[in-house]
């Protein structure tokens, strides 16, 4: 059955991908910025309610008020990053406009890499770091003065259930550079949507959002140091079985 509710889901994102972006790019020429991006997570809010319907897959978002109380401060999200399933959720999920942070390779994607192009993202070239980073920068200043939230995974990419990869430095150092608050997000998406699997399981997401971190008065390493922290012992709380796991696991491997 769940291979059945998969396959289902994977062809329903093939059909209507395709045609709300053909439906994005004829609206968005008589759309500002912020229009196309509501706009856009409709298709966020359906495929969240597809999910729920078809595959079995519930979230529950514990802290929101950290952000509802944020709204008028620059800042920058650094999440835990297990799945997909964070990605799509955090435009409909989350009270204000996001930039995510990504490679520029996904601007080739057709349908969905077009829309992405007509938002104001941030994509980098990661096969250079020096010339990505500056990007990052430049156009992560733009984006907060326009009052958007950035929006990073600290870890670069997506990691296993019950475990973690040290923390990248630049999601804080731009913090630390521009002013912008921190705010951690903690979540367990990678028990329903495993990385890089195509089965997606039955299930409660725990989103959990931590106290604004400020950036004052701290080092980029401080800060991201802090974030680490937080994320990773809060992962502890709302998915602890993973890491019993994992260190039962490793205690065998020795």
């Amino acid at each position: 059955m769940i291979y059945l509710r998969s396959t289902l889901f994977a062809l329903f994102l093939l059909v209507f991908t395709p045609i709300w972006a053909i439906i994005c790019l004829a609206v968005f020429p008589f759309m500002r910025s912020e229009t196309r991006y509501r706009f856009v997570s409709g298709w966020n809010k359906t495929v969240l309610w597809v999910l729920k319907w078809l595959c079995g897959i519930h979230y529950e978002i514990r802290g929101m008020e950290h952000m509802l109380g944020a709204l008028d401060q620059p800042i920058i999200i650094l999440s835990k990053h297990q799945s997909a399933w964070e990605t799509i959720a955090y435009i409909a999920l989350f009270p204000k406009q996001l930039c995510y942070v990504f490679k520029r390779e996904l601007l080739w994607i057709p349908f969905f890499g077009w829309v992405m192009a007509a938002l104001k993202m941030i994509h980098i070239n990661r096969d250079n770091r020096e010339t990505a980073a500056l990007s990052v920068a430049s156009q992560g200043r733009a984006r907060l003065k326009e009052g958007k939230w950035i929006m990073l995974f600290p870890e670069g990419t997506r990691t296993a259930v019950g475990s973690h990869k040290p923390y990248l430095k630049g999601g804080a150092r731009l913090a630390t550079a521009t002013g912008a608050a921190v705010i951690p997000v903690a979540h367990n998406a990678g028990r329903v949507w495993p990385r890089n699997r195509f089965l997606k399981y039955p299930g409660l997401v725990i989103i959990s959002i931590g106290p604004v971190i400020a950036s004052e008065g701290k080092t980029g390493g401080q800060l991201n140091s802090a974030v680490e922290s937080w994320i990773e012992t809060e992962m502890r709380v709302i998915d602890p079985s993973a890491y019993a796991d994992a260190a039962k696991t490793e205690a065998h491997s020795k």
